[in-house]
């Protein structure tokens, strides 16, 4: 079965925009290339990938681009640009003229406001976004999703997926389990959002594993169904709690149950038409 990996990123160290990860994340505190993520997918059938921004800079969406440009397994890039910024729109124009730039992602988790997304100065920039026909990926916690349901309520011409499950706090068990679930199933009511099947691990802990994963996996399918649901690795930070290849053989254990279409869908399909994928 044909995989597209829909959440992966690349860095170096000695950009002048590094500034993630930290020397505190010694597993990940490293350059990473596609040189080094080509025998992972290799190894694990993974076909594609949607190389997504790591920094909220312009000349890191810049570089990301470049790489796609040389890169074969890269079919999509995920930029960034300040949406609050109208002078950033010259440069969503140039981006959109790659053949590869699928969309953006503001990184929200790390903007003190939940609120942040509903501000009217992001409507002349969002309004671009969608003439363009470009995504907008959610890198969004569970606080975040009341105002979630909002904005996408707001933007319905706006195709929004919703990173890493929205980050559901796992380590904390039902805890966690109960803070998350009927929010995220607030959002999937909408029929124009979509979510990834990535990132639970680093927000596992001790509870990594299947009996500690499947409520919340069980959830997002129940909640979105197969047709809005997209595997990702979320790699390299994935190295902090898993290697490649036991987080896409725990997820392909989890979707086992499904029909092969439904399967498909999850590894490969949503992915593939939400990002306008090329062949």
């Amino acid at each position: 079965m044909d995989v597209v990996d829909s959440h992966q990123h690349f860095w170096s160290l000695s950009a002048s925009w590094f500034d993630w990860p930290t020397p505190d994340l010694k597993p990940i505190y490293r350059d990473y290339a596609p040189a080094d993520l080509l025998p992972e997918i290799e190894a694990t059938g993974v076909s594609k990938t949607v190389l997504v921004q790591a920094a909220p800079y312009l000349a890191e969406t810049s570089f990301i681009l470049d790489i796609a440009l040389k890169t074969e397994f890269v079919a999509g890039v995920v930029g960034w640009i300040d949406l609050e910024q109208p002078g950033h729109l010259v440069d969503l124009e140039r981006f959109a003229d790659h053949s590869k730039f699928c969309g953006i992602r503001p990184m929200i988790q790390s903007i003190p406001d939940v609120n942040w997304m509903l501000r009217p100065s992001l409507q002349p920039s969002l309004a671009v976004v969608e003439r363009l026909g470009l995504t907008f990926d959610a890198l969004v916690r569970p606080e975040h999703l009341e105002a979630l349901v909002a904005f996408v309520d707001r933007y319905p011409n706006l195709p929004v997926v919703i990173d890493h499950g929205a980050k559901p706090e796992i380590a904390k068990g039902r805890e966690g389990f109960d803070a998350w679930a009927d929010r995220i199933a607030a959002v999937a009511e909408r029929p124009h959002v979509v979510c990834k099947l990535s990132g639970l691990l680093t927000e596992a802990g001790a509870r990594a594993g299947a009996d500690d994963l499947l409520p919340f996996v069980d959830h997002l399918i129940g909640t979105f169904g197969p047709q809005r649901l997209m595997w990702g690795s979320d790699w390299p930070v994935l190295e902090l709690a898993s290697p490649y290849s036991a987080w896409l053989d725990q997820v392909r254990a989890f979707v086992a149950r499904l029909s092969e279409s439904e399967q498909k869908l999850i590894l490969g399909d949503v992915a593939r038409n939400f990002y306008h994928l090329q062949a």
